[in-house]
C-alpha cells in the first residue's frame, strides 16, 4: 500500500466515536439515548459489572432513543452503560479454516480452539441464490441409515430439516447422520 492510498483511507476515517447511554432494558430488549445508528447496525455495550462487552443489533427506534435486542447475556448490564455502534452489519467468516469448527449463531468460535484468521466474512443480509435457480439436485446422499436411505432418498445439496416434540431422538440422529453420511463436509444447525 502507498503512501497515497493510506492518506486516502485515512481521510475517510471519522475521528470521533459516537456514544450512547443505555435508559431502559426489558428482557433481552435495550433502550440507549444519545446513540447514532441506523436499523442492522452492530452495537458494542460496555459494562464494568459485565465480564465482556455485549453484542446486539439495533432493530428499531421508539421515541428518538435506539432499540438494541442482545446476542447474549445482558449480566452486568445497566442503567448508563455505554454504547457504541460498529457501523456495520452482522457478518459471518466464511472459508476452509470453518471445517470441524463449532459456531455460535453469530458465527465466533465456541469450541475452545481460538478465533478464525481475519480473511473471509460475509454479510448476513447479502443477497441470496432464489431456490428455483439453484443447480437441479441429481445425485443422491448415501446417509447410512437404513430408513433414510430406502424412503426418504436425500440428493446432495439438498437442505433438510428434522422436526419433532423432545425426547423424541432429533440429536440422536443427527449424530448419526454426521457419523455415517459419504458427504466431505456437514454443516449441522440446531435452531
Amino acid at each position: 500500500m502507498t503512501l497515497q492510498n493510506r492518506l486516502e483511507v485515512l481521510g475517510k476515517l471519522d475521528p470521533l466515536c459516537y456514544m450512547g447511554k443505555v435508559k431502559n432494558i426489558v428482557g433481552m430488549m435495550i433502550e440507549v439515548s444519545g446513540l447514532e445508528a441506523n436499523v442492522g447496525d452492530i452495537c458494542v455495550i460496555y459494562s464494568e459489572a459485565a465480564d465482556k462487552p455485549v453484542l446486539s443489533e439495533v432493530i428499531g427506534f421508539k421515541n428518538g432513543d435506539v432499540l438494541l435486542v442482545a446476542y447474549g447475556d445482558v449480566k452486568g448490564v445497566g442503567l448508563g452503560s455505554l454504547v457504541r455502534s460498529t457501523g456495520h452489519k452482522l457478518r459471518v467468516p466464511v472459508g476452509d479454516f470453518l471445517v470441524g469448527r463449532t459456531v455460535d449463531a453469530t458465527g465466533r468460535p465456541i469450541d475452545g480452539r481460538g478465533d478464525f484468521p481475519a480473511s473471509g466474512y460475509y454479510g448476513v443480509d447479502s443477497s441470496y441464490t432464489n431456490p428455483l435457480e439453484r443447480p437441479r439436485i441429481s445425485e443422491r446422499l448415501t446417509f447410512g441409515i437404513k430408513a433414510i436411505d430406502g424412503m426418504l432418498t436425500i440428493g446432495k445439496g439438498q437442505r433438510i430439516g428434522i422436526f419433532s416434540g423432545s425426547g423424541v431422538g432429533k440429536s440422536t440422529l443427527m449424530g448419526m447422520i454426521a457419523k455415517n453420511v459419504t458427504a466431505d463436509v456437514n454443516v449441522i444447525a440446531l435452531v
